[in-house]
């Protein structure tokens, strides 16, 4: 903001209040951190490899392997990167990938997949027909 205020000859007071930015903003610029993209990468792999688990539990498994790592960067990251748990599906006909997948088993054939159409048979005139 100070090579900005210089070429235009206006006060960094009147600068921020025209444009609306808190004057604490404008002291320092961001630097991000160093291992931002190795974090990153950390995170998508054991993402990858552990599908159910979510940014908190990462974090756990970061911590174990030695990065030095906050909960709330970990979380910016997670959700700058688009992650997400999939929602539980029911256990019958579920198959769990480890890639974070959810992708439910498909009929290859007919006749390929069987399952019980009814709980109890009855009769045309309403009787049960085990007796």
């Amino acid at each position: 903001m100070q090579h900005v205020t210089a070429a235009l000859s206006v006060s960094e007071r009147f600068a921020c209040r025209v444009l609306g930015r808190h004057r604490s903003t404008q002291r320092q610029a961001p630097v991000p951190p160093g291992d931002e993209a190795a974090l990153t990468a950390a995170i998508i792999d054991l993402a990858r490899q552990y599908g159910r688990y979510g940014y908190r539990r990462i974090t756990a498994l970061l911590r174990k392997e030695g990065w030095c790592c906050n909960h709330k960067r970990m979380e910016r990251i997670w959700r700058r990167k688009g992650l997400k748990v999939p929602a539980r599906q029911p256990r019958r006909g579920r198959l769990w990938l480890n890639d974070g997948s959810c992708v439910r088993l498909r009929p290859e054939r007919p006749h390929h997949v069987w399952a019980y159409d009814f709980v109890e048979d009855r009769t045309r005139d309403g009787r049960s027909s085990a007796c």
